[in-house]
């Protein structure tokens, strides 16, 4: 087992608290690997392995009938007569009404508790009625470019070669941990893929035109990057004579946002400060989505550039923007408590041209400004602007 300490390191601080602690990320990304990191860390504070239980609530027993009660029961034979306990709950998004069983266990047990699920429903108005006040989230994600070199072994002195694997392979951990060729990968996030629309979303939410849906998600994948809107989707596929509702549509988006498939990336008005309503960018949660589904093209680099950043961003705390500016679009505005970070992102630096940095320029305040690009010999400061590239910039400890 490779360690991730990052998320060990977030979910310390809350081990003994009465909050729960919720891992929710994509399927795959490692979240299950995180419980047993954390099984390893209480362990080596004294608990003894008996008091720390691990349940995998798979879909077959909840096919089977299996309910939040039974759930709640088993759970209370199992800790009885061991003192204190710690709960392990994996993939509890499965159990409807899962979070009345966990509130009982919060107020009728001796228990810390801690709970996976690859649906953002995890954190909706049910929690919030039943837990309000008592939980901690915790988001999980696919490799950081840093793990992506801790799984692979390989030194960061050699990170800007090593960049280009993680560009073409993505940061699922089965794949950082394994040697396989492109097509194999590609092949394996598929697997990935297909299990969250299959049985996160068109099983879940009922779905009778799989066929509509599964176009509708591929534009989606064809434009990371790009601003669109439900209405322009719902002209696209007018063109190619399909017909479809912009309230279909919005569902779509909510459901491939909750099953993470996709984040949103909103537009914020700098000199307004204020956060627009229209035209917001989607990126993947992983880059080897797109891959999985269009094969890999050198034509998709400038767009996987900016989803990588975008998700070292979310990683680091940020809240991520699109920056409007007047004409001028800046590619993220990352903010963090009282904190700003400007990006401008490109995969080589424009000969004889300082558009990247121009944009920039016009914003008068004191935060950090980048430009951050994947040519090697782009390095350097410019008016305050500093260029990095891509493989420094993701492996900087602080902005």
């Amino acid at each position: 087992m490779i360690i991730r300490p990052d998320y060990i390191n977030a979910i310390a601080p809350y081990i003994d608290t009465p909050l729960v602690k919720i891992l929710a990320g994509v399927r795959r990304s490692g979240k299950s690997t995180i419980l047993a990191m954390l099984r390893e860390e209480l362990k080596s504070r004294g608990i003894k392995a008996e008091n720390i239980i691990f349940r995998k609530y798979n879909e077959m027993e909840i096919d089977d009938g299996f309910s939040a009660k039974d759930m709640y029961d088993e759970l209370k034979s199992a800790i009885s007569g061991k003192g204190r306990c710690y709960l392990f709950l994996d993939e509890l998004q499965e159990v409807d009404g899962w979070e009345k069983a966990v509130n009982s266990l919060m107020e009728g047990a001796d228990v810390d508790i801690y709970v996976t699920g690859s649906n953002s429903k995890l954190m909706s108005s049910e929690i919030s009625t039943y837990l309000t006040g008592r939980y901690i989230l915790i988001p999980v994600y696919t490799l950081s470019f840093k793990e992506y070199l801790s799984f692979k072994s390989k030194p960061e002195s050699g990170a800007a070669a090593m960049f280009d694997e993680y560009l073409q392979f993505g940061g699922f951990p089965i794949i950082g941990i394994s040697n396989f060729n492109t097509d194999s990968a590609y092949q394996v996030v598929d697997g990935i893929y297909c299990a969250v629309i299959t049985r996160d979303i068109s099983k879940r939410h009922k779905i009778r035109n799989k066929e509509l849906f599964d176009r509708v998600v591929r534009f989606i994948i064809e434009n990371v990057g790009q601003t669109f809107s439900a209405n322009s989707i719902v002209k696209f596929l007018k063109s190619e004579h399909r017909s479809i509702s912009v309230e279909t549509i919005y569902n779509y988006l909510k459901w491939l946002e909750q099953a993470f498939i996709i984040y949103p990336c909103r537009r914020y008005d700098l000199q307004g400060k204020s956060v627009l309503k229209t035209q917001e960018k989607y990126y993947l949660s992983d880059i080897s989505f797109k891959y999985s589904k269009m094969g890999f093209d050198h034509k998709m680099i400038s767009a996987m550039l900016e989803n990588i950043v975008y998700l070292e961003m979310k990683r680091r705390g940020y809240e991520v923007y699109v920056g409007k500016f007047g004409t001028k679009e800046i590619d993220f505005v990352g903010v963090r408590r009282d904190e700003k970070v400007y990006i401008q992102i490109c995969e080589k630096l424009p000969d004889e041209s300082t558009r990247e940095t121009d944009n920039l320029m016009d914003i008068k305040d004191h935060y950090h400004k980048y430009v951050v690009c994947r040519d090697p010999l782009a390095i350097g400061n410019d008016n305050g602007i500093a260029i990095v590239h891509i493989a420094d910039f993701l492996l900087r400890e602080n902005w």
